[in-house]
């Protein structure tokens, strides 16, 4: 069950976590790319219990990154697929997975890779800048406002610390005198 809703901030982040930020989703999302897409398989690939799936293919299927599909008309059976948007987080889930298959690896070693179909090679996925296409890393990038950036829940402290453009870093502001809280 969810504890917390972030369908009131004011961020991209928290809104895509509003659809997939579960422990389930992302699995879930993973099996349907991989061509696990009936119920039972999931319930049996993933060891769910059916009460969750259902809710989980529900909130995903409302946050439109999955739908149900008929594959046959009698008797009536329906898989679940990506849409357009689903398939769109799978290059996320691939990076989340080379980033645990460096920091979090099974004792037994990565047990899926990933190969081009473009070359035929194996790789592993990292994000490009869509303009220049070099690698990106956290040093390399400045986060600055974008057009839907005020001062919001999620994003009321974010005017502090993000730079204005043009810039290269942002120094956190200071406490405030009077109000400080004792960090011991």
């Amino acid at each position: 069950m969810r504890q917390t809703s972030f369908a009131q901030m004011h961020c991209s982040l928290a809104q895509s976590l509003q659809v997939v930020g579960d422990w389930w989703s992302p699995l879930i999302l993973r099996d349907l790319y991989l061509g696990v897409g009936r119920f039972e398989d999931l319930v049996r690939d993933l060891g769910i219990s059916r009460n969750l799936l259902t809710t989980r293919l529900q909130t995903l299927i409302e946050g439109g990154v999955v739908e149900r599909e008929r594959y046959r008309e009698r008797p009536p059976r329906d898989r679940y697929v990506l849409t357009a948007a689903g398939r769109e987080l799978v290059p996320v889930l691939m990076a989340l997975t080379a980033w645990g298959d460096r920091w979090a690896t099974p004792p037994a070693g990565p047990p899926i890779a990933f190969e081009h179909r473009a070359c035929a090679h194996s790789f592993t996925p990292q994000v490009h800048c869509s303009h220049c296409g070099q690698p990106v890393h956290a040093d390399d990038v400045v986060a600055v406002p974008g057009p839907g950036g005020r001062a919001s829940p999620g994003t009321v402290l974010i005017g502090n610390y993000l730079p204005t453009a043009g810039t290269t870093h942002a120094e956190p502001p200071p406490t405030p005198t009077g109000n400080a809280v004792d960090e011991r």
